[in-house]
């Protein structure tokens, strides 16, 4: 009997853990199927296919977005059988919110859907130098230094992290490393109170540079006032504002992005390639040319989606390309797609797959996963490679995405990023720094 009461028990234990399995990963798989937010045409059908386990049902207040279930369009409320599909209608620009509720009662989410005039833009690819300069100096670690006495000592230690900013020192702006070098050498010894920026916060700190064998002071930290790279332009408007790469640009040490002050596009030249295997990611190997004859545009923002700035007159007419459509998530389908590439020395389209789309990713650079059919693209690199980033993504004429990333085992797959995704951080940080 005992043995009995103590199955019984652990099959109740079992059940009910195996319930809230079932409910917790039915939840997180509905808040990644159903987008926080979509982007519809105003006065087109749109329509979302949504593979849900659960029946629902989505209402909306305005007038101005009316619901449907793919062959009609109704009213302000449709209820959505598992598998079905959502369409969407919107009458008038503006901001509207969707709810969605399981089982026609509980809420389980609101959706934003913005309705908004067609948007077009210039796919590019074409590889491109960037410089960026950062706001303050970037701290990317400490270490030991030797004074003048043979000792070893760390005075950095305990008051400055990794991907801190030095913005001042006693009131001084810092915006070089050289700048930094100079006003520490000009306290000998004395105490130094520098003003640095720290997860977004500002604060001030004290800290003793010690003197050197050399002779200088030092505070025992390891910093870096810029960045360079190559990568790829992804796309170009009428006025000039241009995204690209589709991922920030990160520190090689900290790996985070770096807060900019400014930055520049510079011509630049691929003079190799070294084609990427399993486990070896490939790269482009070219030269940037620094000058103000080569300049190519202005950078002003190094975001988690990408980097945005303004083309001078120059790239303008060097893009003189089509514009197309821009795509919206829902209109991202698994399938036949295009990347736009400069890797031959030429633009040209390259066929891909794209083999999985997230409606709703944890991270918006890794939006969908592609993979390079294009023999042709395969033979000259192996398939995505380093300098690739921000190849347009191209499906059913329209401009959909970017390429951000490559897989480290197989160089034929990498990642994708929406690219609605990087238009809506342009327009909402140029709408707050007006």
């Amino acid at each position: 009997m005992k043995q009995c009461g103590e199955f019984r028990r652990w099959l109740i234990r079992t059940f009910w853990c195996g319930l809230l399995f079932a409910v917790g990963f039915t939840w997180f798989y509905m808040e990644r199927q159903v987008p926080d937010h979509l982007s519809i045409v105003a006065e087109e059908l749109e329509e979302l296919d949504l593979s849900l386990p659960l029946d629902v049902t989505f209402s909306c207040e305005s007038q101005e977005v009316m619901l449907g279930n793919g062959s009609d369009i109704p009213a302000d409320e449709i209820r959505l059988s598992t598998g079905g599909t959502l369409s969407l209608y919107g009458k008038a620009q503006g901001s509207y919110r969707l709810g969605m509720k399981l089982f026609g009662q509980f809420l389980f989410k609101e959706i934003k859907v913005d309705v908004v005039e067609p948007q077009y833009a210039i796919p590019c690819g074409a590889p491109v130098g960037i410089y960026l300069k950062s706001r303050g100096i970037m701290v990317i670690g400490t270490g030991r230094v030797t004074t003048a006495e043979g000792k070893e000592e760390e005075p950095a230690l305990g008051v400055l992290k990794s991907g801190d900013y030095i913005e001042a020192i006693n009131g001084e702006p810092m915006t070089s490393k050289e700048a930094l070098v100079t006003s520490l050498n000009r306290l000998s010894g004395e105490e130094a109170v520098l003003r640095i920026r720290r997860n977004g916060e500002s604060l001030e700190t004290a800290i003793h540079p010690v003197e050197t064998e050399d002779g200088s002071y030092k505070i025992g930290a390891w910093v870096r006032d810029d960045t360079q790279g190559i990568g790829t332009m992804t796309y170009m408007e009428a006025d000039g504002s241009f995204g690209a790469l589709g991922h920030g640009i990160s520190d090689t040490d900290t790996g985070a992005v770096v807060e900019i002050e400014h930055g520049a596009l510079y011509e630049t030249d691929i003079l190799g390639i070294e084609k990427g295997s399993a486990g070896n990611p490939g790269v482009m190997a070219g030269v940037i040319y620094y000058g103000p004859g080569t300049v190519l545009g202005e950078v002003t923002e190094n975001t988690e989606v990408g980097i945005f700035g303004t083309a001078n007159e120059r790239m303008r007419e060097d893009a003189a390309a089509q514009a197309l459509p821009i795509g919206y998530r829902q209109d991202v389908k698994k399938g036949k797609a295009y990347i736009r590439s400069n890797v031959s020395g030429r633009s040209e389209d390259y066929e891909i797959e794209i083999q999985k789309v997230e409606l709703n990713p944890l991270q918006k650079n890794k939006s969908m996963v592609i993979r390079v059919t294009d023999e042709k693209l395969l033979r000259l690199t192996g398939g995505i490679i380093q300098g690739m980033s921000g190849s347009p993504i191209i499906q059913d004429g329209r401009l959909i995405g970017a390429v951000t990333h490559v897989f480290v085992q197989d160089s034929t797959r990498g990642y994708g990023i929406f690219v609605e995704d990087m238009l809506e951080h342009e327009r909402t940080d140029g709408a707050a720094s007006e």
